[in-house]
């Protein structure tokens, strides 16, 4: 007699799972309703925030409601508010032929020096952050740590120090003066190194090299491209930092004529007092004008130097 044996082709045979595999779950969700420690968190950050900007914007509108008024009016009614006599033109006008419209001049100096020491500065850092990230030589890193060490020494501890380097040589009370320290940028250099790190491949360079091209055409066509972003940003702040410099031009400078618009204006407000002194809602247009420039620049650069801040943020 022939036994029965139990059925178990269709049978389900039991899965096994790969060894050190995690089983996906679904994440659980907050039970409670309106989740109020968020809801504070944000309301939280967004009053931070709030504060931190009527806390910047205020002297920007004062600065902008004060240059409409006249020398009176500065004095009566509510500073943050226009005065019953609207005389922005007029104060333009002043500041533009006060002492024999010494005023273009000033801006004039400024452009140079910004433009000029932050065009150079640009370049400077782009060949020295891209020899840093590109090319390996003998005291690479020490070199690199020597820049991160100068990005963190005050501007203004230097300016002495180069005062009593230039004297010698005769530099003072010239544009070189001013130019020569501009033309450096420690954090230009810093970020130049990190953006090309990130962003130009070495399969570039080598398929350059192998076309035949040299070492300046591969940085000029290549990664002077590439790197367009940070070298923007690069520009931008040290465009900024030239043009509201104050120390080491009021050192180096005694000559008004190759003054910039800071010393200038600090000199105007330094007359009150002395004779024909300048009213101070001149000064205040003056200033004024002087922050349209950097205004422009920001706006008109802003979608470069906005990605070249978060230069190797990611890596």
């Amino acid at each position: 007699m022939t036994a029965v044996q139990p059925n178990v082709a269709h049978q389900p045979t039991p899965s096994r799972e790969p060894t050190g595999a995690r089983r996906w779950t679904a994440p659980r969700r907050s039970t409670t309703p309106g989740n109020p420690a968020a809801a504070a968190s944000r309301w939280l950050t967004l009053g931070v925030l709030g504060i931190a900007s009527v806390y910047f914007l205020a002297p920007v509108w004062w600065l902008v409601v004060s240059s409409t008024k006249t020398s009176s009016g500065l004095f009566s009614g509510n500073g943050f508010w226009f005065g019953d006599r609207f005389a922005l033109f007029a104060n333009v006008q002043d500041v533009f032929t006060r002492q024999g419209g010494i005023y273009p001049r000033w801006l004039l100096n400024t452009a140079l020096y910004a433009g000029g020491g932050a065009a150079v500065s640009t370049l400077v850092s782009a060949l020295a952050g891209y020899a840093l990230a590109k090319y390996a030589f003998r005291a690479r890193e020490f070199t690199f740590n020597v820049v991160l060490a100068a990005v963190l020494v005050p501007q203004p501890l230097l300016a002495v120090p180069l005062y009593l380097l230039f004297s010698p040589v005769h530099l003072v009370n010239t544009y070189w003066g001013v130019l020569i320290p501009s033309m450096v940028s420690p954090f230009g250099v810093y970020l130049s190194r990190i953006y090309a790190a990130a962003s130009v491949p070495d399969e570039l360079i080598e398929a350059g090299r192998v076309d035949g091209a040299g070492e300046v055409r591969i940085f000029t066509t290549i990664g002077l491209r590439l790197m367009s972003p940070a070298l923007v940003t690069v520009f931008l702040f040290q465009f900024v930092g030239i043009w509201s410099n104050y120390l080491l031009p009021a050192l180096m400078l005694a000559n008004d004529q190759l003054q910039p618009v800071t010393v200038g204006l600090v000199g105007w407000q330094a007359q009150r007092g002395i004779g024909d002194a300048v009213p101070f809602n001149v000064v205040i247009t003056a200033a004024t004008v002087s922050v349209i420039p950097l205004v422009v620049m920001f706006l008109s650069l802003q979608r470069f130097w906005r990605s070249g801040l978060t230069a190797g943020s990611v890596k």
